[in-house]
């Protein structure tokens, strides 16, 4: 989609520089995916030489908002669920190459599988104000409905921080759609914990992301039936049936 409103790209950018009228350039596949007739400069944050990942000491990892899916997959593909929420895009290598893990989280659409990922994993999100400010909040709370996330006007996302504890232990995943390479229209993470405790993330089915102690079926109750997403790639109650499904078998997997 041409942005035929755009009169300037600024590259690279810092958070001192947004002005109403200007939008934060990651991969674009997103961005450039519908028209924005409000945005008038894009602010190139592909530039800004911000490392793709950052293993710390500690053995938490920092992912940059501007790591590409490609990225993502060769250095922590090793990591099984990793490799399977890259997978999710059933994207081709020329999007794996240009998409960002911020892209994905910003957009914030329901079968985003960075979404998926960071919620599931415990991550948390650093966000930077457009006058330097930092905030960080977790990523089961960034994603606020369909296309809609806690950012602030002029706000970016800087990076994603995982845990040490976020590859640790069982996880297993279910993911589900209408047609065997069509989007993702139910993506279940689930979790073993080191307490015994068993979590359930619920992806894609719905408006935003849901993470539920999944200690019975019971637990996806919790879920209102007005938020499992209605749309070409699946009816509310067939998600809801799916998430089900799932759910039964990621409990008898990890129990």
């Amino acid at each position: 989609m041409d942005l035929n409103t755009v009169t300037e790209v600024i590259s690279p950018a810092a958070p001192g520089a947004w002005r109403p009228g200007d939008a934060w350039l990651g991969g674009g596949t997103a961005l450039f995916g519908e028209p924005r007739p409000h945005v008038r400069r894009l602010l190139d944050l592909t530039t800004a030489g911000w490392p793709a990942i950052e293993l710390r000491d500690d053995g938490s990892v920092d992912v940059a908002a501007t790591c590409t899916v490609a990225e993502l997959n060769e250095r922590l593909g090793r990591h099984t669920i990793v490799r399977q929420c890259c997978h999710a895009f059933l994207a081709s290598f020329k999007i794996w190459n240009v998409a960002t893990v911020g892209g994905n989280l910003c957009a914030a659409l329901p079968a985003g599988p960075m979404i998926s990922l960071s919620v599931a994993l415990g991550a948390s999100v650093l966000l930077i104000g457009p006058d330097g400010g930092e905030r960080r909040v977790p990523a089961a709370g960034f994603v606020t409905g369909d296309g809609t996330t806690v950012l602030r006007e002029g706000e970016l996302l800087r990076s994603i921080h995982f845990p040490a504890s976020a590859f640790t232990g069982r996880i297993a995943y279910r993911r589900g759609s209408l047609h065997r390479h069509g989007r993702s229209a139910v993506l279940l993470i689930g979790r073993a914990l080191p307490s015994g405790e068993v979590t359930l993330t619920v992806t894609a089915a719905t408006r935003r992301p849901y993470v539920l102690p999944l200690d019975s079926l019971s637990a996806l109750d919790a879920i209102p039936a007005d938020d499992y997403v209605d749309d070409v790639h699946g009816r509310p109650l067939w998600r809801q049936h799916l998430t089900r499904h799932y759910a039964a078998q990621i409990l008898a997997e990890l129990s």
